[in-house]
């Protein structure tokens, strides 16, 4: 392409906030590939050192270097997918060029293969269709919904179907009839967390936004949902867009930010697209841009594509690849409510946890509180998915038993089987198994058990299992995703994968054990950030509940 072609792709975006990762995609689009010329224009263009850009590109799993890269197929062979044929699927198929990719959120229908900016599933090179993005099941259990109460209905991922009950109510009541501190009142008085994982207080997280100093405030929407066995936030975004994007704007009010950012995981092709054109039906509604429903609040979102990292969930890897730097974790403090995106005042908070605020805003903080069993506030949405009955989204009231989830909700195990062991937080909180089964969706319950509820993902393994290379595939993948920057992670993730698979490793049990403990202990304690510190909730429980696979997995190395 002409250096003249060149420019203009980098015009389109150089005066944009966070114009890098637009700019790297519009090249890997037209070109299919990032060629070096390409990558010297934008250094150029963006003025970024090339040997800095070079480094960053080649972070991210999807931007390919090869020509025609973009449209070899990449199959998901991550923690599901292995147990539903993903490597085979890989193997058949070889000769088109398929390499493998992590965990792509689509464990409700594996095998998930991207090619180009489609997303095909199946289990053969003969039975692959396009992706149908499930929507949830109605809710089993009767039980009242915040964010799935009107999602399953037709035409809901429109702005006419969305407002048809009531969408967009919750954003005319605030700038209309509220205050920014009124707002936040609401949302306080309600208890949302965080639910992403952190479980954070959404309304201390907003107030520290809009008591810091600094302009222009952001409001960053993290939609990187990478965690494997996750993929709640697809569902909302892909059936009920508009529903996060007003729960951005109600954020935007409350903190006083102008500007949104959503940072989306690359592995959702086709949410990218609905999710534009939502953006575009909300501004030429007047809810979204200059002067919302005429008055003196603007507040602007701008759509950002991620190219694949786990890493880039944690919040300030997410701001530093917004921002086009290396996407490595920031040392805290300071926190991302004081110096965020351009080191301002910016509030980071997840799709879930958006999404829940316009529905808290239209009928009170108490009812939202009212929602939860034994005095926890509010719901959470559950991904399940692996040797169960029903795979799917599930909006639980906080508190419920796990064993209602499981048995009643989901169906239970497949036929002749019995359930072995789940996972909690995706893969993050390890393993569950045996009486430690017998808790609650919350996070004091399952904390008392060794583990953390995170951000909802649960996959189950029956009594066909083999526990020991549940433990390695997952470990594996936190070797394969460890960003670098901290040697307790990166070299510790990798030695637990050797002696998860065999390859290194004391011979006698109680020397292995302790050994795995050992590095367990020092990546909980120096690590820089989550990752590091959750991965060996991975070994510590496979240990606890396992001790004689681990003891055979020992004995035969």
């Amino acid at each position: 392409m002409s250096a003249a072609g060149n420019q203009q792709l980098i015009e389109r975006f150089r005066h944009q906030p966070a114009p890098l990762l637009p700019v790297l995609h519009a090249f890997h689009d037209r070109d299919g590939f990032l060629s070096e010329d390409a990558l010297r224009a934008v250094s150029e263009g963006l003025k970024i050192p090339l040997a800095d850009l070079f480094g960053t590109v080649t972070f991210y799993h999807h931007f390919s270097r090869e020509p025609g890269g973009l449209n070899k197929p990449r199959v998901c062979t991550g923690n599901v997918c292995s147990l539903r044929g993903g490597n085979e699927l890989l193997a058949a198929l070889k000769s088109q060029g398929a390499t493998a990719m992590p965990c792509s959120g689509r464990c409700d229908e594996p095998v998930p293969v991207l090619r180009g900016h489609e997303t095909l599933v199946g289990t053969t090179p003969e039975n692959l269709r396009a992706s149908a993005s499930p929507l949830p099941a109605p809710n089993p259990g009767g039980c009242e919904e915040c964010i799935f109460t009107h999602i399953r209905e037709p035409g809901r991922a429109t702005l006419e179907g969305y407002k048809r009950t009531g969408g967009y109510e919750a954003l005319t009541k605030a700038v209309r009839e509220m205050s920014p501190a009124q707002l936040l009142a609401v949302v306080t008085e309600s208890k949302l967390a965080g639910r992403g994982g952190a479980g954070f207080p959404t309304g201390v997280k907003w107030k520290a936004v809009a008591d810091a100093a600094g302009n222009p405030k952001s409001v960053v929407c993290n939609a990187d949902e990478g965690e494997p066995g996750c993929f709640k936030d697809r569902a909302i975004m892909d059936h009920d867009p508009h529903a996060m994007l007003e729960g951005m704007a109600l954020a935007g009010f409350a903190t006083g930010a102008a500007r949104g950012f959503i940072y989306l995981r690359y592995e959702y092709p086709e949410t990218f697209r609905i999710l534009e054109r939502a953006i575009a039906e909300a501004e030429a509604a007047g809810l979204l841009g200059a002067n919302i429903l005429g008055s003196a609040f603007s507040f602007k979102i701008h759509l950002r594509r991620g190219a694949g990292a786990y890493i880039c969930g944690e919040e300030g890897s997410l701001l530093n690849s917004l921002e086009g730097k290396h996407p490595f974790p920031r040392n805290k403090p300071p926190y991302p409510v004081t110096h965020g995106f351009e080191n301002l005042p910016t509030a980071v908070n997840n799709v879930e946890t958006l999404a829940s605020v316009p529905p808290i805003v239209r009928n009170g903080a108490a009812w939202y509180r009212g929602l939860g069993r034994n005095g926890h506030a509010g719901t959470k949405l559950i991904s399940l998915s692996g040797d169960i009955q029903r795979p799917g989204n599930y909006e639980v009231p906080i508190g419920l038993p796990l064993q209602t989830l499981l048995h009643e909700w989901a169906g239970g195990p497949l036929s002749g089987r019995t359930i072995q062991a789940v996972t909690m937080a995706g893969l993050s909180g390890g393993f569950l198994a045996g009486d430690s089964l017998d808790c609650t969706l919350d996070e004091p319950s399952i904390r008392s058990k060794g583990s953390f509820l995170g951000a909802g993902g649960i996959i189950v393994f029956d009594d066909s299992r083999n526990m020991v290379a549940a433990a390695h595939d997952a470990m594996e993948f936190f070797a394969h995703e460890s960003c670098g920057k901290c040697f307790p992670c990166r070299i510790g993730t990798q030695r637990l994968t050797e002696r998860l698979n065999g390859e290194a490793g004391p011979r006698d049990l109680a020397a292995w054990t302790e050994e795995v403990r050992d590095i367990g202990a020092a990546m909980r304690a120096t690590s820089a950030c989550g990752l590091g510190m959750a991965a060996p909730f991975v070994t510590d429980s496979l240990l606890k509940f396992f001790p004689k696979q681990v003891e055979n997995h020992v004995s035969a190395k």
